[in-house]
């Protein structure tokens, strides 16, 4: 998911360079929301993982 991310926020950077604003526009946003639900993934399943070593070691 962090990989789709970064290759958006790249394809963003080029197309903005060469001058494709809507595109670099577009790629961007996708990139955005892809971040966003890599960082949710990420915390929930950092809470189970902090949860089950929790009850492992009572």
């Amino acid at each position: 998911m962090l990989r789709w991310a970064l290759l958006f926020f790249l394809i963003s950077l080029v197309a903005a360079a060469l001058g494709f604003t809507d595109i670099a526009a577009g790629a961007a946003t996708i990139a955005k929301i892809l971040f966003v639900v890599f960082l949710v993934i990420f915390l929930i399943f950092l809470v189970l993982g902090i949860m089950a070593s929790e009850a492992l070691f009572r």
